[in-house]
């Protein structure tokens, strides 16, 4: 057999990841120290990989030639400390499946926010044109399994600074960066600045000959964008500054410029509404124009495009009460995102399990705009401690049915029931897609 590698977790990440290692010779070892799902597991089984569940062997880890870390295991672990210790590289999934790739190209897309609906309009963009391409990373598949089972020209991946973490020579044709705010700081010493040195990893190894797109108007990008080298052609997008190259928009149009090539079209004609949704917009037709797609393409794409589930996605009107479904809202920027997009009075839906909030980056808009606030969570102490002076009522539920009923209840004809969380869902849902489901399967029940 050829190179041992161990994958650590046995995700979408690290079983795509596996089936490729084995695909390209290595000897490969999955261990996982929670259990499998029945899927994962069967597909394991069926390619004959060796793997553990309920356990991490050390003596089985240890002898590894390289370790490729799931992005869910955090550096701070036990094992990891100890693979670090012996001198075995470490890498992300990106990282293998970028190995592998060939002569195809990649658009990869990291941020705090935005990233999964510019990744999605950016594939999107990418159909409409006629290229041969993939959606993979946070979305769908995993960029492994993709380049393992159905290689493609061009891959748009959708990144988190986890991944990022443990790349060696990753290197996108195309970066884009949607801002930077504090998230998961739990996972990087609770240092602001350590997470943002994970996302500019990004431009880590991009050449003269790659676009690095980035938002002008967002204060921690710029304020670091200058202490890191950067080789690749920068395209910025403003709302604030006329831009030479990039995108920005101006008087309700938006300005693309790479090269020689000069688009516009009016933000009216944009199926995303919200002014977050302008910059993801931008993000995706400026890349889309460094890419052999036509403009008329790029056009329809931006105009045609259906949104996200679990991200902004209307639900159903009962009795004139309108119900959104934004459990992709992991952080409290997100929620700032979607209250900032609303016009009717809210009922807010918030809770979950909490990574170091701050409430108070949205108690202007949650001042302005919520009547009431439902907690949907295990400990609610902290939203009734920021919301109590400003909002009344504020009710706890425990379950997705009884938020929707609680929230039915306090909304009159006109008003808009926003799930919004804020936080990650783990304490009462197995993750944002089963509690944004709960939630739609409770709405239609009302």
């Amino acid at each position: 057999m050829g190179k041992r590698i161990v994958i650590l977790g046995a995700g979408e990440s690290g079983v795509g990841a596996a089936i490729l290692a084995r695909k390209q010779g290595y000897d490969v070892f999955v261990s996982d120290g929670g259990s499998l799902k029945e899927l994962y597991r069967n597909e394991l089984v069926n390619a004959g990989i060796e793997f553990e569940e309920g356990a991490n062997t050390e003596e089985k880890i240890l002898n590894a030639d390289e370790v490729m870390k799931s992005p869910g295991i955090p550096e701070k672990n036990a094992l990891v400390k100890k693979i670090r210790a012996k001198g075995i590289p470490v890498i992300s999934e990106i990282e293998l499946a970028y190995r592998f790739k060939g002569d195809s190209r990649i658009v990869a897309i990291t941020g705090s926010n935005g990233k999964t609906t510019t990744t999605a309009l950016m594939y999107h963009i990418c159909e409409r044109g006629g290229l041969d391409c993939a959606m993979v990373g946070n979305i769908g598949f995993s960029f492994a399994r993709q380049v393992a089972v159905d290689p493609k020209q061009w891959y748009v991946i959708e990144i988190s600074s986890f991944q990022l973490d443990d790349i060696v020579e990753f290197r996108p044709d195309v970066a884009i960066l949607t801002n930077i705010t504090e998230d998961h700081l739990d996972r990087y010493d609770y240092k602001f600045e350590n997470y943002i040195r994970s996302k500019f990893r990004i431009v880590m190894n991009q050449r003269e000959t790659d676009r690095f797109i980035y938002n002008l108007d967002d204060e921690v990008t710029i304020k670091y964008l200058n202490q890191f080298e950067i080789f690749a052609n920068q395209l910025p997008i403003s709302m604030k500054t006329e831009v030479t190259k990039g995108a920005f928009i101006k008087d309700g149009d938006m300005y693309v410029r790479t090269g020689e090539d000069f688009t516009s079209m009016s933000v009216y004609d944009f199926a995303l509404k919200g002014k977050h949704n302008q910059y993801n917009t931008m993000a995706a037709c400026v890349a889309g124009s460094t890419m052999d797609i036509r403009k008329e393409k790029i056009r329809e794409a931006v105009q045609d495009f259906q949104s996200l589930e679990h991200r902004m996605e209307p639900v159903a009107t009962v009795r004139g009460v309108e119900f959104i479904n934004d459990s992709k809202a992991t952080n409290v920027n997100s929620t700032w995102y979607a209250l900032e997009s609303m016009t009717k009075p809210v009922v807010l839906i918030l809770g979950g399990v909490d990574k170091g909030n701050d409430y108070s980056l949205i108690s202007e808009l949650v001042r302005e705009k919520v009547k009431a606030i439902i907690c949907l969570g295990t400990d609610n102490q902290k939203i009734h401690e920021a919301f109590g002076e400003m909002v009344n009522p504020i009710v706890d539920t425990g379950s997705a049915v009884d938020s929707v009923q609680a929230a039915f209840h306090f909304a009159s004809k006109g008003d808009v029931v926003l799930l919004s969380p804020a936080c990650a869902s783990f304490d009462l849902f197995k993750n944002y897609e089963d509690r944004g489901n709960q939630f739609k399967s409770a709405v239609k029940d009302l």
